[in-house]
């Protein structure tokens, strides 16, 4: 872990776990805040969608002022930005004026804000870390995310115990200001600029072309979406059929997101030559394990079912972060981000619906059995795309950037999985 020693390093690290601490506390916040507004699970569901819609729609365009501007001063701006409307939102709840209305509102404005967040940040990884310790710094960064985000729920019950949700309004503000003097402490170089000024739409279609550039990315963003879609929904509408307790659904949601934090670590010490490949192969090992769930009767079973899953989850993210930024030029790397990002938003918006019109149709069990199925094909068509695109391209692949000029993609190591030297 000597990349903890790293100063800059250390602050995104640091800063963005206390982020993603406030992000978990504020999701539990306001799905409670829904309920005991109105009583109703659908009010629920719709604040749920306002803070994934926004991100579908805006993440792409947005990241590419991250790619076109400071990107360590557009996520400071995006901070304190967050942390104006939750200040807003605390004294309307103070106030007794914060209604359902408001709450989507409140939400749906906080994910705009944030959209061009995460790009900048994932994109800004790289300014900081050599190419060789990619894969350990996104695992280290995803160890921060998932164990904070997985510890913010948790604070909910305290603070609503002996303060309100006023205090949890106030915490997640204050997280944000964290994070962003964190972020401000960094001392990064920006990249060199392009020549000649882009304009926006000049500059999204030069990412996109970048991006097709690199097939093998391609294939690996469109992979993790779809599979993201036919998968994530079962984690909480099909796993609350199957354990029919509220107790112990919350226990084995607890167990899938230690598995999550324990994977990821394990791949901060692992160093993985073939990216895209781990990445979309890890699906299928997902969806091998995640079949049966459906048909389990112990919780026990469920458990070992469900750390399987959550070890292979953290496969499926971390190696893709580290190909798109090893193989996309930085001055469309936020873009390349930006475009997953937003691919995440829109899959974990109908994730529940696909999940729940499966169930409907054709049961539990074979709603499982089919989820599992299908993304196992997926990985494997993936797996045999990444082939083909590797047959065709021995070399290296060139693309042609918004100013005209050539560039190129460097292409990806052969694969041998082995442990990373200290």
């Amino acid at each position: 872990m000597s990349l903890l020693k790293d100063r800059n390093f250390l602050l995104l690290f640091a800063g963005q776990g206390i982020s993603r601490f406030g992000d978990g506390l504020y999701t539990a916040a306001t799905a409670w805040l829904a309920w005991s507004l109105t009583k109703d699970p659908t009010a629920v569901a719709v604040v749920s969608v306002s803070a994934f819609a926004p991100a579908f729609v805006a993440t792409f365009v947005v990241a590419s002022y991250a790619d076109r501007r400071d990107r360590r001063k557009l996520m400071i701006a995006t901070d304190l930005a967050r942390v104006a409307v939750v200040a807003v939102a605390s004294v309307l709840l103070s106030l007794n004026l914060l209604n359902l209305p408001l709450l989507v509102a409140t939400t749906a404005l906080l994910a705009l804000i944030g959209a061009p967040f995460a790009p900048a940040r994932n994109a800004i990884v790289p300014q900081i870390v050599p190419d060789d310790r990619l894969q350990q710094a996104n695992g280290l960064l995803q160890v921060a995310f998932r164990s904070a985000f997985f510890v913010g729920p948790l604070m909910l019950a305290p603070l609503l115990a002996f303060g309100s949700l006023q205090s949890a309004l106030v915490v997640n503000g204050l997280t944000f200001l964290g994070s962003a003097a964190a972020v401000a402490a960094i001392r990064v170089t920006r990249p060199a600029p392009t020549s000649g000024q882009t304009g926006l739409w000049s500059d999204l279609n030069a990412g996109l072309r970048a991006v097709r550039a690199a097939p093998d990315v391609l294939v690996v963003i469109v992979t993790f979406v779809l599979a993201l879609a036919l998968t994530n929904g079962f984690l909480t509408v099909g796993l609350v059929a199957v354990v029919g307790q509220g107790g112990q659904y919350g226990l084995l949601l607890g167990v899938a997101g230690v598995a999550e934090v324990v994977g990821a670590l394990l791949l901060a010490g692992l160093r993985i030559r073939r990216l895209a490949l781990a990445a979309v192969l890890a699906w299928a090992l997902l969806g091998i394990f995640r079949a049966p769930l459906g048909t389990v009767t112990s919780h026990a079973v469920a458990a070992v079912l469900l750390t399987a899953t959550g070890l292979a989850s953290a496969l499926t993210d971390i190696p893709l972060i580290a190909l798109v930024q090893q193989r996309i030029p930085s001055h469309h790397l936020a873009k390349a981000l930006g475009l997953w990002e937003a691919g995440v938003a829109g899959a974990l918006a109908i994730s529940p619906f696909v999940a729940s019109t499966a169930i409907s149709f054709a049961g539990v069990e074979n709603a499982f059995l089919l989820s599992g199925a299908a993304v196992v094909v997926l990985a494997v068509t993936a797996t045999l795309a990444l082939a083909c695109v590797g047959a065709r391209q021995p070399g290296q692949e060139p693309f042609v950037t918004a100013d005209g000029t050539a560039s190129v993609a460097a292409p990806e190591e052969t694969a041998v999985i082995t442990a990373k030297p200290e």
